[in-house]
């Protein structure tokens, strides 16, 4: 049901957005912060939503279409915060376009294999890019000013969000070739037309 506490959860990273966007969109050290402790409390949820449902037994169709969909939305709404905030150091926007193309064809390839009645598993490398790309967005969310409202603002919060956000990057390469070859495996040939087979014939 979708007032089940684990579809509760997975509903509470989409109403987080609106409030990730405006704590973003103030450009001010304490909202920096602000962000970024909404943006990981909504990436936790990720990792609780399915274990309350696995331990209870109480999955559903509605969890299965909806939390693959959240998480797109809430990782696709920090991308965009932060390149159109200018929050992108260097050259960091490469690795968030390849982010965000990544789960678009991921979502293309769920879309087409459910048609088929086959599920995409999740493997173990694309959990260790979902921990590096959710550890990299929050941290560049604070960036340095949002840290220093910590007082910690002595290391080099910026520095350390790029260098998760490329590693994520390249985890996510290798994690959607692995998901589009699983796809590829799957898809029917296409048939050859009556005219184009018998031209074919010696």
């Amino acid at each position: 049901m979708p007032t089940d506490l684990p579809n509760l959860l997975t509903l509470s990273r989409i109403v987080a957005i609106p409030l990730l966007v405006a704590m973003a969109a103030l450009r001010q050290p304490w909202a920096d912060m602000a962000a970024c402790a909404v943006f990981s409390a909504a990436a936790i949820t990720d990792y609780f939503d399915g274990k309350i449902a696995r331990d209870r037994q109480i999955t559903s169709d509605f969890g299965r279409m909806l939390d693959p969909i959240a998480d797109k939305l809430l990782v696709g709404a920090a991308l965009m915060c932060l390149a159109g905030f200018e929050r992108l150091p260097n050259w960091s926007l490469l690795p968030a376009i390849v982010i965000l193309l990544r789960e678009i064809l991921v979502s293309g390839l769920r879309e087409y294999l459910a048609g088929l009645r086959i599920g995409l598993p999740v493997t173990k490398l694309a959990k260790w890019k979902t921990g590096f790309q959710m550890g990299a967005l929050g941290v560049l969310l604070a960036g340095d000013s949002g840290a220093a409202v910590i007082g910690l603002g002595f290391l080099p919060i910026g520095l350390l969000g790029e260098v998760m956000l490329w590693t994520a990057a390249i985890l996510t390469m290798l994690t959607g070739w692995d998901y589009l070859l699983a796809g590829l495996r799957h898809a029917s040939p296409v048939p050859m037309p009556n005219a184009a087979r018998e031209r074919g014939r010696p």
